[in-house]
């Protein structure tokens, strides 16, 4: 196997190492359509976002994200990769995401998913995919046992399991944390996950839980579980839901004249919150592994994104930008574009990938291996920890 590109020349080059005319397809295998220069691979690539509903900032950043890619790859690779997207929206639904797959498994025949976007909607879809040997990547879905759900199933979003301790640890560090009261929404798998994953930490690190309360997605009023938690006492709060319900447990807590810090899931990562909450989401902290400067490669996404879509990036827009490159050379390392096994395997055998979210590998579970960084929120920006 190759060693992966980490800029889009060389993400160019790759194709001599991939053998030039794709095979012919297999039975049950996508096929390459439409008229092409020899020896170009032309790969058509599924797209399952959240675009419509409460949760659409998530979907609407994915998709950019990705088009952009999509964009950049055809520009930079023409005659040797064309990679078309076919997208479908799931609304943040389990039942609409499976049955997105399954029409760009069957329908649509693509080689390969990018997404869904809620780990809740991976838990329902990612075993279709699997079961049909289609391999399926989540940009932003960090659940715990995302990737046990098969072996075609891989992530480029960092597990919660990562990224949280990591937060809890810097605001412990930072505030002198001793006692945390947890929050969650109890009918959502992600954010479910991600207080499982607060609680055990907290434990880990000999902290001690005063209070638990619990809503649901689509819930306006948190004043009952913030009475409660104020009379705890707690140094901080931990908060595991999507932006909408974090944005508003932030809103109502200042206002009620809770000031401890805030640590956040992956639903804090985005610019969303700021706008939900305003000047409340300040002192909060949330892990990721994207932070909007620090390389040229970084600089440059940000800048073409901003000018395209005439607002700077978040980190779901990063990830996804970075999936789509990162399925793309495993598509040219691989040599051909109608063959999902051998797309798989290519995925599985990627080393020294270098993204706008940093270096990048899957391991043996099809999990990222990469750096966490730590933001706080500082005037309606996000800030990172040194």
């Amino acid at each position: 196997m190759s060693i992966f590109a980490s800029s889009i020349l060389a993400l160019s080059m790759l194709a001599g190492c991939g053998g030039g005319q794709s095979a012919k397809p297999s039975e049950g295998q996508p096929a390459t359509s439409g008229e092409q220069p020899a020896g170009e691979l032309s790969a058509k690539i599924g797209v399952v976002s959240f675009l419509t509903g409460s949760g659409s900032a998530y979907g609407e950043a994915i998709t950019n994200g990705l088009k952009l890619a999509q964009e950049e790859i055809n520009e930079a690779n023409q005659g040797k990769l064309k990679v078309d997207l076919v997208i479908e929206d799931s609304a943040g639904k389990k039942d609409q995401a499976i049955s997105a797959v399954n029409k760009l498994i069957n329908s649509d025949k693509v080689v390969g998913i990018i997404g869904p976007t809620l780990s809740g909607e991976m838990f329902a879809a990612g075993p279709v995919a699997n079961q049909n040997g289609v391999p399926i990547m989540g940009t932003s879905t960090t659940a715990e046992g995302i990737t046990d759900l098969g072996e075609y199933v891989f992530r480029n979003a960092l597990p919660e399991s990562i990224a949280i301790p990591e937060a809890i640890k810097t605001a412990v560090e930072k505030h002198g944390v001793k006692k945390v009261a947890l929050m969650y929404a109890s009918n959502n798998d992600f954010a479910v996950s991600g207080y499982k994953t607060m609680d055990q930490a907290v434990k880990d690190m000999g902290l001690e839980i005063v209070d638990t309360q619990t809503f649901a997605d689509g819930d306006t009023d948190y004043s009952a579980q913030l009475t409660s938690v104020a009379a705890k006492k707690p140094d901080a709060i931990l908060v595991s839901a999507l932006y909408k319900e974090a944005g508003l447990v932030l809103a109502k807590a200042r206002e009620m004249g809770i000031d401890v810090p805030f640590v956040g899931g992956n639903g804090f990562n985005s610019p969303q919150l700021v706008k939900q909450a305003g000047a409340a989401a300040d002192n909060s902290y949330v892990a990721t592994p994207w932070y909007p400067t620090g390389s040229d490669k970084v600089d440059t996404f940000v800048k073409k994104y901003t000018d395209k879509y005439g607002k700077g990036p978040d980190q779901f827009a990063a990830q996804a930008y970075d999936a789509l490159y990162i399925m793309s050379a495993a598509l040219l390392d691989a040599g051909v574009a109608d063959d999902r096994d051998a797309l798989k395997e290519a995925l599985m055998g990627l080393k020294d990938f270098e993204g706008v979210t940093g270096k990048f590998a899957f391991n043996e579970n099809r999990d990222p291996v990469m750096d966490v960084k730590v933001l706080h929120i500082e005037g309606g920006e996000f800030k990172l920890v040194q």
